[in-house]
């Protein structure tokens, strides 16, 4: 369950350490310092991952889930469309699942308001993810079942452990409305309540969080542009990477063109939805981030910024 409460700001470590072994991972080996790891409170499966994932109709959402302001993040892989509500992620964080035969693991960090989809094989093996319980510059270390490396969501790759360095390929998803969502995708499936865990779902367990300018847990550099909470969409290319805030994208025309690393691409924004997609000169979608403006500049403080004229 997610913990909110005690000093926002004082790092936790769990237990002592022994061969450089934090909360019963090994991070002897890491690419970010260990000191920049917090104890987010609840424990390693303390927030439990969703490995056997249900899902219901789109028409059984409507009657008992979902209403249509409610958030979703939807995802599209051979045709067939699926919808993770934010209610559910909230409480869980990652979904290990299996789309069109292809593995694929839906990651959620409540904190940095980061929902990120990725698939699952690295170097020539199948992963399976928990939430670690712990966090790095605010967000969620994700761990793999198979060799407890840590992996950081947003840097989309393993910081500690045997698998160091590797990447998790990033796919496209959709943060949006489910009246939204549902418009456009009507055979959508939708992960379902049954998770095989008591919560309710209907409680945000965040309540007030995405509003206020407080952050949980430090981090290492932030910028006062925008409120934290901000949202916006970040796209990488090549090297260069560029952040589009969506009340700068909702004082422009959509959609909105641009050049990232000589790439022309276009930014949809719907007000109405609240929803941002980017896409390419051939109308694929691109791999990015929706998330609140602080957890983006962290990780990318080089970042480019989109501003309306």
């Amino acid at each position: 369950m997610p913990m909110l409460t005690g000093n926002y700001l004082l790092k936790g470590l769990c237990g002592l350490f022994s061969l450089l072994v934090l909360c019963g991972f090994d991070t002897s080996r890491h690419s970010i310092p260990v000191d920049d790891i917090y104890d987010g409170g609840p424990g390693k499966d303390g927030i439990p991952a969703i490995v056997q994932p249900k899902f219901i109709s789109a028409e059984e959402a409507d009657q008992s889930l979902l209403k249509k302001k409610d958030r979703v993040l939807g995802i599209v892989h051979k045709g067939q469309s699926r919808a993770y509500p934010i209610k559910i992620l909230n409480w869980h964080e990652i979904v290990n699942d299996r789309i069109g035969g292809d593995s694929r693991v839906v990651t959620y960090c409540p904190l940095c308001g980061t929902g990120m989809v990725f698939d699952t094989h690295v170097s020539g093996r199948k992963l399976t993810f928990g939430v670690s319980g712990l966090l790095y510059q605010s967000d969620m270390l994700l761990y793999d079942h198979q060799t407890e490396s840590l992996w950081s969501q947003i840097k989309s790759e393993a910081v500690t452990g045997s698998m160091t360095g590797a990447r998790l390929r990033l796919l496209p998803s959709t943060h949006t409305n489910w009246e939204s969502w549902k418009a456009r995708h009507p055979d959508t499936l939708v992960l379902s309540e049954d998770t095989g865990y008591r919560r309710n779902y209907d409680q945000d367990p965040y309540e007030g969080y995405e509003t206020s300018e407080r952050l949980m847990f430090g981090v290492n550099t932030t910028n006062r542009k925008y409120h934290p909470k901000e949202k916006v969409i970040g796209v990488e290319i090549g090297k260069v990477t560029k952040a589009y805030p969506f009340s700068e994208l909702s004082k422009a025309e959509s959609p909105l063109k641009d050049v990232v690393a000589k790439k022309p691409i276009q930014i949809f924004y719907d007000r109405k939805s609240m929803t941002a997609i980017i896409r390419d000169e051939q109308n694929q979608e691109v791999p990015s981030v929706v998330g609140f403006w602080f957890a983006w500049y962290t990780f990318h403080p080089e970042t480019l910024v989109f501003s309306a004229k």
